[in-house]
């Protein structure tokens, strides 16, 4: 069975609306990298029972994604504020060479302390 690593990724957004069960079974696959066999011996269940939970839990994560977007959603916000603050830091080097204003590199300062704020 062949990972899909944007798998972990959609379980940091949506994990919690997954069953305990597939959460579990699925963070073992792909947060812990355990073996299917290790996952059912962990979990008391076969290992044909873990990979179609798993196999469940991957198709549930994609469908929410599909409907929710929020992951999308998530890494679209951060190339904004990425690109808000070297927006800022331009018109900071800018207004260094050029014209000096306290009042530009106040400003342009706190975009970026804003930016930084919501990229964390």
């Amino acid at each position: 069975m062949a990972k899909d690593l944007s798998i972990s990724y959609l379980l940091d957004f949506y994990g919690q609306m997954l069953t305990d069960k597939q959460r579990e079974v699925t963070e073992f696959y792909y947060n812990d990298d355990l073996s299917l066999a290790e996952i059912a011996d962990h979990c008391h269940i076969t290992r044909q029972g873990v990979r179609d939970s798993i196999k469940r839990a991957e198709a549930q994560l994609r469908e929410y994604e599909e409907k929710l977007g929020l992951a999308r959603r998530f890494v679209e916000i951060q190339a904004g504020l990425d690109e808000i603050t070297r927006c800022a830091q331009d018109i900071s080097i800018y207004n260094d060479k050029f014209l000096g204003s306290a009042e530009v590199e106040k400003r342009t300062a706190r975009i970026c302390e804003l930016a930084s704020q919501l990229n964390d």
